[in-house]
């Protein structure tokens, strides 16, 4: 897999309350669903019950009307090092601008860290 610092919504990006991602990212109007998506955790979580990551779009940069396109959670205990969220493709509907929000359930967590983004290859 290929990641490049231009096309990730977070990198190593520290999740202690729900949030948006560090980084939002400019597709320009237009289907992007053959583009791999990658979310994996980069440290360990605690506290926390869930973590729910929805990738949203909009055709503003400031996410006045999010629409979220998909959603994919994982439990306190699958949020380890190296476990990866179910979302390989991005999903049709894209309105030029995507970000990730991070929705915490629970108590809110002092550790945990995501990378995600698009990727060139879905390859690992």
């Amino acid at each position: 897999m290929l990641l490049d610092s231009q096309n990730l919504f977070s990198d190593n990006q520290t999740i202690t309350a729900t949030a948006a991602s560090q980084n939002i990212i400019k597709f320009g109007k237009g289907d992007v669903s053959f583009l791999p998506f990658f979310a994996q955790v980069t440290s360990d979580f605690d506290n926390l019950t869930s973590l729910t990551i929805a990738l949203q779009t909009s055709n503003s940069e400031d996410f006045s009307t999010p629409t979220t396109l998909i959603e994919s959670k994982l439990l306190l205990a699958q949020l380890k090092a190296g476990n990866k969220f179910p979302i390989s493709q991005f999903p049709k509907g894209n309105q030029g601008y995507m970000r990730i929000l991070y929705t915490i359930e629970g108590t809110a967590p002092t550790t945990g860290a995501i990378t995600a983004g698009a990727t060139f290859s879905n390859l690992e």
